[in-house]
């Protein structure tokens, strides 16, 4: 009865605008081909879209993943200089594109994707002659606060020996040794849709976490800034993510945690739950920046969802097809399928994933997750500041936030 009566709500509101028109025109307000315009226009973006994008994969990925969406225009990511990020090295990893057997391993196809590593501030600050860095680098370096690093202390004079002058030939080995030094801390960021990892509010994101001393790694998914042009699916994304954090595993032994953003928060959780499957203790923690529980609830929520949520066919055209594309993301079941503690950020006035998405999946996770596994935490931010769905990283006690998470659990097992 309950499902009767929805589709039945349903199906007249999708009938008022049509029937609003044929009522104008019977008054004799409109003329019949003002009404006919009219009419044809609605089903085209009411009826005709929706039929499309239920039987097109390339649309459904567009819409989703916004690859298509760039900015800043003139970025240029081999440089990361240029947009402030001194003292990182832009770099590319080639990402097996699918599973192959031995024997045809010279067929294996490969995708390039882009990275950058960040080095902490006080890194950069004592190896700034070696990097040659601009007077401004140096300027801006001046006031940090010195971090304590009796690792890097005791191998600090070999490394400058090793490398008088960080060039392009010796640029890959310096700093994959500082990521070596142990006592290290790794935040692998990954980042949500449109843009790539150079644009605006993600810096900033990077710059305050080299300020608090952790190395960054961020990179673009397929598809994005300067990683090959290959539509993105799910699990390209993720392979990708994978790929880089072994990236790192074959590097260091060092304390690696997450930072999902959005879109990222799904690769962040489907990434956790293949890596627990694998037995993988690597990543102490995930931090989730404005999640969602899955790719139909986002759907059904979103601003551009608005105008279709209330057809009687949204479901079968729009929602349901994407699931059926193995386009899902569902952080709902993957955040019960791993140990690692989590940390939730979300701004109240996040009007592209609703705060109520963030904490139901706060709520999931309390419910479905082992007792004695990694804590939950959730951290609302009141829509009076203004944050929205990028800008949490201006929250004042962000950094405090961050910096109790991974120190209570950098050393933990789970």
């Amino acid at each position: 009865m309950y499902e009767s009566y929805n589709f039945l709500n349903s199906l007249f509101r999708a009938t008022i605008i049509p029937g609003l028109f044929v009522i104008v025109w019977l008054t004799g307000l409109i003329s019949l081909v003002t009404v006919q315009i009219c009419l044809l226009a609605f089903s085209l973006v009411f009826i005709v879209f929706p039929l499309v994008f239920r039987y097109s994969v390339t649309l459904q990925r567009g819409i989703l993943f916004l690859t298509f969406i760039t900015y800043p225009r003139d970025l240029d990511l081999s440089n990361p200089a240029s947009v402030g990020l001194y003292a990182t090295r832009s770099f590319h990893l080639n990402v097996p594109d699918a599973d192959v057997e031995e024997d045809d391993a010279e067929n294996k196809r490969y995708v390039r994707i882009g990275l950058w590593h960040v080095l902490p501030k006080h890194v950069a600050k004592r190896f700034s002659k070696e990097l040659q860095l601009s007077e401004e680098a140096q300027e801006d370096l001046q006031n940090i606060t010195e971090v304590s690093d009796e690792n890097l202390d005791k191998l600090e004079g070999a490394i400058k020996t090793s490398f008088p002058v960080v060039n392009p030939e010796n640029q890959q080995l310096f700093y994959e040794r500082l990521l070596k030094v142990p006592g290290n801390t790794i935040v692998l960021y990954l980042h949500g849709n449109t843009a790539s990892r150079g644009s605006g509010h993600r810096l900033d994101v990077y710059k305050l976490l080299r300020k608090l001393g952790y190395h960054v790694i961020s990179f673009d998914y397929r598809g994005y800034g300067d990683s090959d042009p290959i539509s993105p699916t799910e699990e390209g994304v993720v392979r990708d993510a994978m790929a880089v954090y072994n990236y790192i595993r074959n590097l260091t032994s060092n304390p690696v945690f997450i930072w999902g953003h959005s879109l990222g928060t799904g690769v962040a959780t489907n990434m956790l739950s293949q890596l627990n499957y694998l037995n993988d203790k690597g990543i102490k923690g995930v931090i989730l920046e404005a999640p969602f529980t899955n790719i139909k609830d986002e759907i059904r929520m979103h601003p551009f969802a608005r105008p279709f949520k209330h057809l009687p066919w949204f479901d079968h055209t729009i929602a349901r097809p994407m699931y059926l594309n193995s386009l899902r993301f569902e952080s709902d079941q993957h955040i019960s399928e791993f140990r690692q503690p989590i940390m939730i950020l979300h701004a109240e006035d996040d009007y592209v994933v609703p705060f109520q998405l963030g904490y139901k999946l706060y709520r999931i996770a309390l419910d479905t997750r082992g007792k004695s596994w990694g804590p939950v935490e959730f951290h609302r931010f009141e829509g009076s500041r203004k944050y929205g769905h990028k800008y949490i990283c201006y929250a004042p006690e962000l950094p405090d936030l961050i910096q109790k998470f991974i120190n209570n659990y950098y050393k933990d097992i789970f």
